[in-house]
């Protein structure tokens, strides 16, 4: 099965380097002959017959809460990566309370199985790495599609690397850090399952998908007050009620 899925791969890679056409042309996105071929291997190889097998199946035997408190203890794990990214942001406040929510997780909420935090008013703050180079003033680079990982950016794909494999070495075993991983891999993948039937009946998925994840990036980036788009200060609106 791993040999024709690289095959495959290959094939779908060699396949891609023709021409985009005009009208699917994306500033975004000019690796798109790469991304799309990826995208294709992505969903009709790993995603059919790895990932969402496993996410169904990960659903099917794991109860509930069981499964909330996996999603409870991967981002207690989380929440001093979170701290440093707001400290690097100037969002001291942030910082606090992710610090604040690991201690009090990782203490009453036993190891962070428990989100004893949110229930004090200690939300969640969601502050990666990518944000931070964002805030920076680094822009997104190239929109990529990556085998197995799906939808990012050349900024993003830096930030995940410092968050995941860099600051989580600071307290976890290379063993662990993979195990914390798969685990939000499998549990991210098992989320979204009930928004399958959007991007299967969207005109096109790929496009579909793109379009989402930058909506998202630009939401997290400005936590959640993405600026509003003003209109041109020589709109004619005469000219419309002319039509």
């Amino acid at each position: 099965m791993l040999r024709q899925s690289l095959v495959l791969l290959g094939l779908l890679v060699l396949a891609g380097c023709a021409q985009v056409p005009d009208e699917k042309i994306d500033e975004r996105d000019p690796l798109q002959s790469f991304n799309r071929p990826m995208y294709d291997f992505n969903m009709d190889v790993l995603d059919a017959y790895v990932l969402r097998p496993v996410a169904v199946g990960y659903v099917a035997v794991t109860p509930t809460p069981v499964r909330r408190s996996i999603v409870n203890f991967t981002g207690n794990i989380s929440a001093p990566t979170d701290a440093i990214n707001a400290t690097l942001q100037g969002k001291a406040g942030n910082a606090g309370v992710s610090l604040a929510r690991f201690l009090v997780n990782s203490t009453v909420g036993i190891l962070g199985l428990f989100d004893v935090a949110t229930s004090l008013g200690l939300n969640i703050v969601d502050e990666d790495f990518g944000q931070t180079l964002g805030v920076w003033g680094i822009g997104d680079g190239a929109y990529l599609m990556l085998p197995g990982m799906g939808p990012s950016t050349a900024r993003n794909l830096t930030g995940d690397v410092v968050d995941r494999f860099v600051l989580p070495k600071i307290a976890l075993t290379t063993p662990q850090t993979v195990l914390v991983f798969a685990l939000r891999v499998v549990e991210a993948r098992a989320s979204l399952i009930p928004q399958e039937s959007l991007l299967n009946e969207s005109l096109d998925p790929y496009i579909f998908m793109k379009d989402i994840y930058f909506q998202r990036q630009l939401y997290e980036l400005y936590d959640g007050n993405p600026p509003v788009e003003k209109e041109p200060e020589d709109f004619d609106e005469d000219f419309l009620e002319s039509l």
